[in-house]
């Protein structure tokens, strides 16, 4: 397994639509392998793969305590939605920014797993909206694209400030 290099934001590849997954082998599951090793490294809760510019509709998602319950899903797409709810994301393509979104609460979920298999997950809370927020990566769409024009400005002036701290660090 190898950690890949996540895409941070303003890469005009993170707008970029994914393709379907169309071949389930080795090589998916060794790429699967490799995005959640590289979510764990990056601390994260979910990744999409083309955070890792790779434009294919895939996700991994691990939203346990202990790491130890990678969700992957292939082909995903939302069936179903209920409810509202306003969460605090961050995003590994935007490194330290954090922002309110409001999502649904609860969705339902077709996908294949790595193997190829049709499964259907129901999520509800933060694996709902980790969920959510990692299908629109695959969509070309990130969290800020929610904000209304002042908070996003403001976002993105923070990210900026960010990056030249830490390239002066």
């Amino acid at each position: 397994m190898s950690v890949l290099s996540i895409l941070e934001f303003p890469d005009p590849r993170l707008r970029t639509r994914a393709e379907p997954v169309t071949v389930f082998d080795a090589k998916l599951k060794q790429f699967v392998a490799d995005m959640l090793e590289t979510m764990y490294a990056a601390n994260g809760v979910g990744l999409a793969a083309t955070q890792v510019n790779v434009h294919q509709r895939v996700l991994v998602a691990d939203m346990s305590d202990e790491r130890n319950q990678p969700l992957v899903l292939i082909n995903a797409r939302i069936v179903e939605k209920d409810g509202s709810q306003v969460y605090q994301e961050g995003c590994l393509s935007f490194p330290g920014l954090y922002a309110d979104v409001t999502r649904a609460l609860a969705v339902r979920v077709q996908a294949q797993d790595a193997d190829g298999k049709d499964i259907v997950i129901e999520a509800e809370g933060p694996l709902a909206v980790c969920i959510q927020h990692e299908l629109d990566h695959l969509e070309g769409k990130v969290f800020v694209d929610y904000l209304s024009p002042l908070k996003r400005s403001l976002l993105l002036k923070r990210l900026e400030k960010h990056r030249k701290q830490a390239v002066g660090a």
